[in-house]
Parts: C-alpha cells; sequence; structure tokens
C-alpha cells in the first residue's frame, strides 16, 4: 500500500518505520523544519538543553519499535540509568534523593518519612499489581474492537482502581505529608490532576521506580534523531517544512480517505497515518462536512491534558543541591492545582521541576556553568488568557520563586534564557489548546475513550502519538506506533 503519514513525532516516525519494513511505500510530512515534534533541542551560547521529554521509562518498548524494523535499538542511541531517578526538595526544607538502589533508597526513607517505610513497599507491590493488570489488557492491547478483547480480560478490567481519586489512595496509603505529596507528582506524567485523575494511573509509580528511569546518551533529542534514521533505512521518505492542508475524504466512497492536501495539490494514498493531535486532525485538518456536528461536538469536548510553561536558562554557576532531575514542591499542592485545572491560569506557588543535564553530560554547558530546563505546569490556553504579557513577568516569578527555594544568586547567574508558553505548544505542534501530553486522564472514563488508533469514521484513517491510545509520554507513543502497524497489518490480509 501507498501510505502518506502525517507528523515526525516520535509516534509518526516510528509507525512510519514500522509501515515501511511491513513493505508498504510511506511518505511522511513533517510542517517544521526538525522532526521530532515535541521532542527538541536547543543550543545557544555553549549551552544544549532538551526542550521536551527528559526521562525515559520502559526502554523495552523502543527497542521492540526497532526490532519489528529487523534493527538493534544499540545500532542507533544509547541509554544509560539516572541515580538519583529524582531529588526531591519539600517546601519544609527536606530533600529526598529517590535512588533505584533499594537500600539507598530505604536509608532515605528512613531519614526523610520512617512512618512510612513499610507504606512505600506496599504501595509499590499495589502499584506493580496495576501494571499486571493494565500492561497486556490495556497498555499494549490497541483496544479497537471486541475482538482485542478476551474473557480473562475481564476480571483485570474490573480490578484497576478507577472509582478512587490518585490522591485519595494515595492518602490511604501514606501518612507523612511529604510522601503524600511526591506520590501525587505522578498524574501529571499525562499532564493530569491527582485529585480528578482515577487511581490507576497509580502504576506510574511502578513503571519509573521499578522498572526505572533512563537519560539518551547525547541528549534525549538523539532518540528522535535514531528514529529518523531507523525510519530512512527502512526506505520512508521524510519530507519536513511541508505542512499538511487537508486529509480529504474519497467523495465517491463513504469512509474512505483518498490522500492529503499539500500545497493545493492532491497526494493520493491508500491509507494516511495522523500523528497530529486526534483533536485537530478532526476538527482542523478535515472538511467540515467530513463529519456530523454531533461528532464534532462530542470531539471538542475531549478535555486536553494541562499545558506546561518552560524556561531556559544558561547559567555560569553549579548549584550542589541540583541533580540531573529535581522538584521543589509547592506548598499547597491541591490548591495548584484547582488553579491550573479550574481557574485555567498559572500557579502563583508553582511546583518547579528542573533538568540540569549538564550534571551528566557535562558538554552541555560550559566549565563551571549549568543549563537549566525548568517546568512548571500550566493550564491549557483558553479565552481571557493573556500570556503575551504573563510570559516576562511569570518567569521573574519562577525564577524568584526558585531563589526563595535555595538557588540563592540564581538572576544573577543568567547568560542565556528564553521560555516557551503553551501558545507555543499550541501553534508549533497543533497541539489540542497547547497541551503537552495529550489528552487529560481527569475522569474515571478517560483511559477507555482515548480516540483509538484506527477512525471508528474511516477505513483508511489511523492516528498515532500521545492524544490517542494509550496516552502520553514516550514509552506509550511509541505503544500507539506499534497498535497502528497492527492494525494495518491485520486490515492488509
Amino acid at each position: 500500500m501507498k501510505i502518506s503519514v502525517i507528523g515526525a513525532g516520535l509516534g509518526g516516525l516510528s509507525t512510519a518505520a514500522i509501515l515501511a519494513a511491513q513493505g508498504h511505500t510511506v511518505d511522511l510530512f513533517e510542517q517544521n523544519e526538525n522532526p521530532g515534534g515535541k521532542m527538541q533541542e536547543l543550543s545557544a551560547d555553549g549551552f544544549r538543553f532538551d526542550t521536551g521529554p527528559s526521562l525515559l521509562t520502559m526502554p523495552f518498548l523502543a527497542e521492540q519499535v526497532f526490532e519489528m524494523c529487523g534493527k538493534s535499538v544499540s545500532d542507533y542511541v544509547e541509554w544509560m540509568p539516572v541515580e538519583p531517578v529524582c531529588r526531591y526538595q519539600f517546601p519544609d526544607g527536606a530533600v529526598f534523593n529517590n535512588y533505584q538502589d533499594p537500600v539507598r533508597n530505604r536509608s532515605e526513607l528512613m531519614r526523610i518519612a520512617p512512618e512510612d517505610v513499610e507504606a512505600w513497599d506496599r504501595f509499590l507491590e499495589y502499584s506493580a499489581d496495576l501494571y499486571r493488570r493494565t500492561a497486556d489488557t490495556f497498555l499494549f492491547n490497541p483496544l479497537q474492537g471486541v475482538r482485542d478483547l478476551h474473557l480473562r480480560d475481564i476480571p483485570d478490567f474490573l480490578r484497576i482502581d478507577a472509582f478512587t481519586t490518585v490522591s485519595r489512595r494515595v492518602d490511604d496509603y501514606f501518612s507523612s505529608k511529604r510522601l503524600r505529596q511526591l506520590f501525587k507528582r505522578f498524574p501529571t506524567y499525562n499532564g493530569s490532576s491527582p485529585y480528578q485523575a482515577p487511581a490507576t494511573l497509580n502504576v506510574i509509580p511502578y513503571v519509573e521506580l521499578r522498572l526505572g528511569g533512563y537519560y539518551i546518551k547525547g541528549g534525549m533529542y538523539n532518540l528522535a534523531r535514531a528514529l529518523v534514521r531507523l525510519a530512512e533505512d527502512c526506505g520512508v521518505r521524510v519530507h519536513t517544512g511541508v505542512p499538511v492542508d487537508m486529509i480529504v475524504p474519497d467523495p465517491g466512497r463513504r469512509r474512505q480517505i483518498s490522500g492529503l492536501m499539500i500545497n493545493g495539490t492532491l497526494y493520493e494514498a491508500d491509507a494516511v497515518v495522523a500523528n497530529s493531535d486526534a483533536t485537530d486532525t478532526y476538527l482542523n485538518l478535515m472538511p467540515e462536512r467530513a463529519l456530523s456536528r454531533y461528532k464534532r461536538a462530542r470531539i471538542a469536548r475531549i478535555e486536553p491534558s494541562c499545558s506546561g510553561f518552560v524556561v531556559l536558562l544558561g547559567i555560569n554557576r553549579v548549584y550542589p543541591q541540583l541533580e540531573h532531575h529535581n522538584i521543589f514542591f509547592s506548598e499547597d499542592y491541591e490548591e495548584e492545582f484547582r488553579t491550573i485545572f479550574e481557574l485555567r491560569e498559572p500557579p502563583q506557588d508553582p511546583t518547579v521541576y528542573i533538568t540540569n543535564t549538564s550534571v551528566t553530560d557535562s558538554v552541555d554547558a560550559p566549565p563551571e556553568c549549568s543549563n537549566l530546563f525548568m517546568l512548571v505546569n500550566a493550564p491549557y490556553t483558553a479565552p481571557g488568557q493573556l500570556w503575551h504579557e504573563w510570559q516576562e513577568t511569570y518567569t521573574d516569578h519562577i525564577i524568584h520563586t526558585m531563589e526563595a527555594r535555595g538557588l540563592e544568586g540564581l538572576r544573577d547567574a543568567i547568560l542565556y534564557r528564553k521560555v516557551i508558553t503553551p501558545p507555543d505548544f499550541e501553534r508549533l505542534y497543533g497541539s489540542n489548546r497547547g497541551s503537552i501530553y495529550g489528552t487529560s486522564s481527569n475522569n474515571r472514563n478517560a483511559a477507555f475513550v482515548r480516540p483509538r488508533n484506527k477512525s471508528p469514521w474511516f477505513d483508511n484513517l489511523y492516528l498515532c502519538g500521545g492524544s490517542t491510545h494509550p496516552g502520553g509520554g514516550i514509552p506509550l507513543v511509541l505503544q500507539s506506533a506499534m497498535n497502528v502497524g497492527a492494525l494495518v497489518e491485520r486490515d492488509s490480509r
């Protein structure tokens, strides 16, 4: 088949490579000059920054993508474990280094939350059980229809803790305010609120804390580079700087896509794969007549994940209190999420995540300098927001906040500064209202109503990426690509 792929994010690149390896003729069209989607890098004034994902989990899924293409991932990219996985700094001044090494980690727990040492182990066993129940029946399953479910899956679906929230279940396990805040952090990995998201998302701690967190040698963007090479080695023709104007329904065949309109020319295709945001794909990349008013309204109601406010700082000093990954918690976590998801305003007391890759890769900053990627959870774009006015003032506020939390003299140490706002994510990547994790999981059914990897309305339109099943983040995006590969192969028989 002749297949066109829209978008060279990790999902689009992986899908294109898999389909080409299956023997299809694949063209991939990316509107930006650089492939990688939200996984990008920036180099300026001697500093290098990853501007997107900063942690790799479940690397076996990356291995599977390359294996499906008849390649070995080790020939393309390398990763290494990060130790500690993360340094958590709490409002009361306590610091917790979260190690993958269980002996070192237990020592840290005895120091900051001795009353919950055993609760930590019990919670991770509960998290591991959620993983066992969700992995094969949900995460690694395209869930396209009844044929993808088996009777043995039903008991697991009924026992994935979807009827309470992450926050309530965490509170059931822990009495320590510090550990409660730590474990409520994980739903933000897919842009959701721990006070609204189902406790099913408590599977995420198992993925990071037991399966491990990794860093791509030379920078996270090297994974995007590796997938470009893989796609091209499999025969994919990658076209960058080529925006797609429209997905064109076939006027003579119901439920069929005839191809893509690019710069006024129709590029015919037997199938189309959209790595663009699913909401944007249906509402903005297809003619209005392609879907009924009811379907378009239903799609428009899909709640996006939160967005992010990113500050990149190149500074002329090294802070010993910063590891590779760092989280500085806010004082009132619940109020922070209420501000983001209900008021849709940037929080004034934000939790700040800082990646400092120069701790691991010294070439990422000049000697005695640091490259800081600072991320604050922010609301998706909404009427009444004034990001063009807030950009500089909120950046200054975050810098002042970090000085108050121990990074003294940060403002005076800045040599390079760049800011990325929610409207930037919307403009650059077509993400639904600037979301950076696709679709939110802020209700118990969200995981099951994500856009499928094959359109229910068109027989030859497929979707991949963080806005689709099974979810956002590097590993699940790669899984979405494998899902599409499996569905196309199924439909080609």
